[in-house]
């Protein structure tokens, strides 16, 4: 459904950081930058992207916008998103952890926010039960 996602970000440094943080706890290799300055994580047939606005303004985060990333297990949402408070993030919303029953369809959440403020999630769900 999706080709990619892009965020704005007012110090790409920061952001780069944090994400090169986060998405290489979920197995990205580090983000690359082009030459219009955007850098590019590309990962198991994703594309996530930060960029300074086109129009010049400051960018500014979405409120009740989230991004979620997909984490193969909970130990790797729990990676991934310490890596993301070391890197210049700060935890939001509940603690990680299971939200709903997990064999019935609970999902393990780990919400943070991005230097920018952007909200960010790390979700993993588990197999279903054959």
């Amino acid at each position: 459904m999706f080709s990619h996602v892009m965020l704005g970000a007012s110090d790409l440094d920061k952001s780069r950081k944090f994400y090169d943080a986060l998405l290489g706890a979920l197995g990205a290799k580090p983000g690359f930058t082009d030459p219009k300055n955007r850098t590019f994580w590309r990962h198991e047939g994703n594309t996530f992207g930060i960029t300074k606005p086109i129009n010049g303004e400051a960018a500014c985060h979405g409120n009740g916008s989230t991004i979620g990333f997909a984490a193969s297990s909970t130990e790797q949402a729990d990676a991934a998103h310490a890596a993301g408070v070391a890197a210049g993030g700060t935890t939001c919303e509940d603690p990680p952890g299971w939200r709903g029953d997990k064999d019935a369809g609970g999902m393990y959440l780990a919400y943070l926010r991005d230097p920018g403020g952007n909200k960010v999630c790390l979700l993993h769900r588990p197999p279903k039960a054959a």
